[in-house]
C-alpha cells in the first residue's frame, strides 16, 4: 500500500462530502479501464437494477486492482459514468462497502447518454498508486 495523502478541500475550495479534491502519493501508478456489470462470463449483473450492478461493477475493480497488486486503500481517483445520475445513490452505497469516508478518493461523476453495451447503467474506471 502506498503513502497517500488526502485532501478534502484546499484552501479556497468548497469542501465536498463524497469525494477528496486531491490525492497525491508516491509509487507505481496503476490505471483500471472503466469497469461495467459483467460476471467472469461477460454476462450482464442486475439487468434494469443499479444497486446490483454497482455492486458487480465495485467487486469487478476490486479483482482488477488485486491483479496490480493494490487495494482500494491505494486508489487516488474513481470516474463514474451513469445513465441517469439517479443511479448515483447506488454508486455511492456499493463505493461505501469497499472504501470508508476518510479514504475518499477523488472522483468525477459524468452523466452519459449510453454505455458500450445499452443493457448497462454504470461504469467506473479507477486510477491507484502502489508503493515501490
Amino acid at each position: 500500500m502506498s503513502e497517500l495523502t488526502r485532501i478534502p478541500a484546499p484552501e479556497g475550495v468548497a469542501a465536498a462530502a463524497q469525494y477528496s479534491h486531491v490525492v497525491l502519493g508516491t509509487g507505481r501508478f496503476v490505471a483500471i479501464a472503466g469497469q461495467l456489470a459483467l460476471d467472469e462470463r461477460g454476462r450482464l449483473v442486475g439487468e434494469g437494477d443499479p444497486a446490483a450492478q454497482a455492486r458487480q461493477v465495485f467487486e469487478n475493480l476490486r479483482r482488477c486492482l488485486a491483479a496490480a497488486g493494490a487495494t482500494f486503500d491505494d486508489v487516488v481517483k474513481l470516474t463514474y459514468f451513469v445513465t441517469d445520475m439517479a443511479h448515483m445513490p447506488a454508486v455511492r452505497a456499493a463505493r461505501a462497502e469497499h472504501i470508508p469516508d476518510d479514504r475518499l478518493p477523488a472522483a468525477s461523476a459524468v452523466q452519459v447518454a449510453a454505455l458500450v453495451r445499452p443493457e448497462c447503467l454504470i461504469e467506473v474506471e479507477a486510477f491507484a498508486v502502489v508503493a515501490p
